[in-house]
């Protein structure tokens, strides 16, 4: 897929929570949705203060459409057994805006790095799994304004198209608002002038994230 300027991605919605029990060591991942470092950072404390008995609170979170930021700690575990396995499985999972605390109550018997890496890696697989999410797509909101005689016409052809209406404004004539996907955009365009024998008025609104 080539990489463009926007991609569409998946957005958590709904977070959620998992527990394992390794060799006595308790692990709890916690996953909740974010949309700045703020507000992950302050995830992050909120969980420290929560397990403030706990041995660890390592964490990681990746936010923007594109991955553009992305952070991890081990909080105390040997170096990159913790935090870094669970920033792969975020990315992995191709969920955006998106922010993980597991913390480990530690049982007494030590697990290796690779165990550590299994357990840390395992339970926050185990909390995506129950995480609600949705897809976002790019795309352009467009206004189309046509008189009334053109109205059924036009309505009937963005049904075939699965083009979704967002609203309709009725006054002198007649203003239908479009979202399109962004890499349908022009073809819709050509399509509708043809449509309505450049009767129609197209206007691009704006260009968004949409589910």
């Amino acid at each position: 897929m080539e990489h463009t300027e926007y991609e569409n991605f998946i957005l958590l919605t709904k977070g959620a929570t998992a527990e394992l029990v390794e060799k006595k060591s308790r692990f709890i991942a916690t996953v909740r949705p974010v949309a700045s470092e703020e507000e992950a950072m302050a995830f992050i404390e909120e969980m420290k203060k929560k397990y403030y008995d706990a041995r660890h609170n390592c964490s990681a979170f990746v936010i923007g459409s594109r991955a553009q930021l992305t952070r991890s700690s081990d909080d105390g575990e040997p170096s990159g057994t913790a935090g870094r396995p669970m920033l792969e499985v975020l990315l992995g999972s191709e969920i955006r805006n998106i922010a993980a605390v597991v913390t480990r109550y530690f049982g007494g018997t030590l697990l290796g790095t690779g165990g550590l890496v299994r357990a840390y890696s395992g339970v926050l697989k185990m909390a995506l799994e129950d995480c609600e999410t949705a897809r976002q797509q790019f795309g352009v909101k467009l206004r189309i304004g046509v008189d009334y005689n053109s109205v059924g016409k036009l309505q009937h052809w963005l049904a075939g198209k699965q083009i979704r209406i967002v609203d309709s404004v009725y006054a002198e004539k007649v203003d239908i608002i479009v979202v399109i996907p962004i890499e349908e955009y022009d073809g819709v365009c050509k399509e509708l002038t043809e449509l309505t024998s450049a009767q129609a008025v197209l206007e691009e609104v704006e260009r968004l994230y949409y589910v």
